[in-house]
C-alpha cells in the first residue's frame, strides 16, 4: 500500500495526521536524544548529588568530632571532596557570572527542578571561583561540597529539553512542509495561473490537484472563468452585430444627406455622419480579440518599432526611433505594432514630436513613447486607461478621438504580461511606459 493513499485528501485531516505523526516521532526521538544525553553527554544530576550530601550532612548531626573526621576521610576517598565551614562562610557565597548567570536563569526557567529543596545559596553556588554545594549541619557547621563541574546542564535538563528540542524541531520542519505541500505552493501555482491566464483562451488553466478544498478552489475559479469568458463573448458579439447592423442605415443616410444643396445644414449632418462612422469604427477596433488569440513568437521588437515609426514618417508627422539595432523578444507582433501605432496616433494628435524608445532592463525590456503636447493631469492618468473616458483638457478640435485608445493599449500589454505607466515629459508633454518581460510562453 503506497503512503499516499494512508494521507487524508482534505487539509483538515490533513492538518490531525501531521500532528499524530510529528507526537510520535516527538516520543521516538526525543527517548533515544535522551538516552544518548545522559551517557555521553556528561551533565551532573544535581539533585542525586544533593540527595547524597544531605544523606552525609544527616550522619554528621548525630556524630562525635572522630566520627565526623572518619565519615569525611571515608568521603574522601571515594571521591567526594567534601569539608566542614563554619556558617559564616556563606558570607562569602556568590552566583554565577553575568552572561552565565542569564543562562541559568533562562534554563531554571525552562527545565524547573520539581521535588528537589534547594541547598544553601542556591543551585549555582560558588566559593573563591568554584562550584559547591552547601547543607547545614547545625548553627554554626556547613558542609560543603567542592569540585562540581560547572555545567548550566544537569541531568534533569538534558532529560526535559531532549523532548523540548525534538518537539520544536519536528513541529517546525513537518508543518513548514505541510504547508509548502498542501498550502502554499498550490496557492502560488493558482496565483500564477491567474496573472497568466488569457480570457480569450478556452483551455483550463487552474490545474484542479492536491487537496479536496484546493482542487474545489480551482475548479470554482476555473467554472467562474468559464462564465466570464461566455459573457465577454456575448457581449462583444452583441456589440459587433449592433455595429455592422448599423453600418448600413448610415451608409444610406449618408448618401441622402450628400444629395442635399450645399449649405450649413449639409455640412453639419454630414460632419455628424462621419463622427458616427469613426465611432462605430473604433468600437469594433476595441472589440477586435486578434492580441487575444495571435499566439506568441519570437519577433525583432526592434523592427516592429522602427516599421511603425516610418509609417508615421511617410505621412510627414516627425516621429524617430531611438534604441538599440536589434533584440528579439517572446511577443505578439502584430498586437504589439497595434500598441505602438494607437500610442504614436495618440501623440501626434496633439503633439509636434514624438519619440519611440526601446531599452534592455534586467527584467526584460522598456519601451517609452515620449511627446511634447498638453500631457494628461496625474489624477486621470489612472482613468484614461478606461473605455470611451476623455480628457477634455487635453483634446484639440476635430483631432479627438473616443478614448479607445490607451485602452487597447493597456489590454496588449496585460496580454505580455507587462505594466504600462504614464508620467509627465520635461519640459511638458506625456510619457508612456511599457516594461514587459523577453521570455513568455509560446504557446500563450
Amino acid at each position: 500500500m503506497r503512503l499516499s493513499r494512508l494521507v487524508p485528501r482534505t487539509i483538515r485531516g490533513q492538518i490531525t495526521f501531521v500532528i499524530v505523526a510529528a507526537l510520535l516521532t516527538v516520543i521516538i526521538a526525543g527517548r533515544a536524544l535522551e538516552r544518548w544525553a545522559k551517557s555521553d553527554g556528561g551533565a551532573p544530576n544535581m539533585e542525586t548529588i544533593t540527595e547524597r550530601v544531605n544523606a552525609v550532612a544527616e550522619l554528621l548531626k548525630f556524630s562525635t568530632p572522630q566520627e565526623r573526621d572518619a565519615i569525611l576521610a571515608n568521603a574522601g576517598r571515594a571521591g567526594w571532596k567534601l569539608s566542614l565551614q563554619p556558617a559564616s562562610v556563606s558570607t562569602r557565597f556568590t552566583g554565577s557570572p553575568e552572561v552565565g548567570g542569564i543562562a541559568a536563569s533562562i534554563v531554571e526557567w525552562l527545565f524547573p527542578t520539581d521535588g528537589a529543596t534547594p541547598p544553601i545559596g542556591g543551585w549555582r553556588t560558588f566559593l573563591d571561583g568554584e562550584r559547591v554545594i552547601a547543607l547545614e549541619i547545625d548553627n554554626t557547621t556547613l558542609l560543603v561540597l567542592s569540585g562540581i563541574p560547572d555545567a548550566i546542564l544537569t541531568s534533569a535538563t538534558v532529560s526535559q529539553g531532549a523532548y523540548y528540542i525534538v518537539a520544536v524541531i519536528v513541529l517546525v520542519l513537518f508543518f513548514f512542509l505541510f504547508a509548502i505541500k498542501a498550502i502554499t505552493e498550490p496557492i502560488r501555482r493558482i496565483s500564477q495561473a491567474a496573472n497568466e491566464a488569457d480570457i480569450a483562451n478556452g483551455s483550463q488553466i487552474f490545474k484542479e490537484r492536491g487537496s479536496v478544498e484546493i482542487v474545489a478552489l480551482a475548479r470554482a475559479l476555473n467554472g467562474m472563468r468559464n462564465r466570464i469568458r461566455i459573457m465577454v463573448e456575448s457581449r462583444t458579439r452583441m456589440l459587433r452585430g449592433i455595429g455592422h447592423d448599423l453600418r448600413t442605415p448610415l451608409t444610406r443616410l449618408r448618401l441622402r444627406t450628400e444629395r442635399l444643396d450645399e449649405g450649413p445644414l449639409r455640412e453639419a449632418l454630414l460632419s455628424d455622419v462621419v463622427r458616427i462612422d469613426r465611432l462605430l469604427a473604433e468600437s469594433l477596433n476595441y472589440l477586435r480579440d486578434d492580441y487575444a488569440i495571435e499566439p506568441m513568437q519570437k519577433a525583432d521588437l526592434v523592427s516592429i518599432l522602427q516599421t511603425v515609426c516610418a509609417e508615421f514618417s511617410d505621412i510627414g508627422f516627425q516621429v524617430r526611433y531611438a534604441g538599440p539595432d536589434r533584440m528579439i523578444v517572446h511577443c505578439k507582433p502584430l498586437a504589439m505594432m497595434r500598441a505602438i501605432t494607437n500610442l504614436c496616433d495618440n501623440g501626434v494628435k496633439f503633439a509636434d514630436h514624438v519619440t519611440v524608445r526601446l531599452s534592455e532592463t534586467k527584467a526584460g525590456y522598456e519601451i517609452t513613447v515620449s511627446d511634447d503636447g498638453p500631457g494628461i493631469p496625474s489624477d486621470l492618468r489612472a482613468r484614461v486607461l478606461e473605455p470611451f473616458f476623455k480628457v477634455d483638457q487635453a483634446r484639440v478640435e476635430g483631432k479627438a478621438g473616443f478614448g479607445l485608445g490607451l485602452s487597447i493599449v493597456a489590454d496588449i500589454v496585460q496580454a505580455h504580461h507587462g505594466l504600462m505607466e504614464l508620467s509627465d515629459t520635461k519640459p511638458r508633454g506625456l510619457t508612456v511606459t511599457i516594461a514587459a518581460p523577453k521570455t513568455l510562453a509560446l504557446a500563450a
